[in-house]
């Protein structure tokens, strides 16, 4: 009777040690898996980030031009509006020539 109660705990623990061997090898397979996907996503991000970066200074550049050209654009339009308003006063003043002027 011991005899069977000590076999019968020897199959039981082959039994548990083959499950648990078997669902190491699952769990280390898996951890492999996930490891794998995990590196190549923050790989993924990575890149996206650095690319994000470069979009950022190319913004940053573009806008400090922008801002440049939006002065030149200020300086022009203030220049334009002396301008006219120069030919403006000069046409008001020549308006009476146009009296002599044929049609």
């Amino acid at each position: 009777m011991v005899l069977a109660a000590f076999l019968f705990g020897l199959v039981v623990s082959a039994a548990a040690a083959t499950v648990t061997a078997v669902r190491g090898v699952g769990l280390w397979r898996q951890t492999k898996s996930t490891t794998r996907t995990f590196t190549s996503e923050l790989a993924s991000f990575e890149e996206k980030s650095a690319r994000t970066e470069g979009y950022l200074a190319e913004w940053e550049s573009s806008s400090t031009e922008l801002d440049a050209a939006l002065s030149r654009l200020r300086a022009s339009r203030a220049r334009l509006q002396v301008l006219q308003d120069a030919v403006e006063r000069a046409q008001g003043r020549l308006r009476w020539l146009r009296v002599f002027v044929p049609r």
